[in-house]
């Protein structure tokens, strides 16, 4: 059960970082309907790099609710959300 709550504190965690990238990195000629996709892409990033950092830093005893897998899950969300608004310019 333990991990599940981990699992739903990144996919949270994931979309408020999504949201922060869009008031960090602001874009006058911006459509709208990208708050969706955020969220989205958040929640997806984060639950892979919580993963990858659990895998990574506690292979004996694997907790979602662990410095690495919240670590993992913060620095993925942060990159992949990054990438999506300031790397996707031709698109917006």
């Amino acid at each position: 059960m333990q991990n599940w709550i981990g699992i739903g504190i990144w996919i949270v965690m994931g979309a408020v970082i999504g949201l922060v990238m869009k008031a960090l990195i602001s874009r006058p000629e911006e459509t709208p309907g990208h708050t969706p996709v955020l969220l989205a892409l958040g929640g997806f990033a984060a639950v892979i790099g919580g993963m990858l950092g659990v895998g990574t830093f506690h292979l004996f005893d694997p907790l979602a609710i662990s410095p690495g897998g919240m670590a993992g899950a913060a620095l993925f969300a942060i990159l992949c959300t990054f990438v999506y608004r300031w790397g996707l310019r031709s698109l917006i």
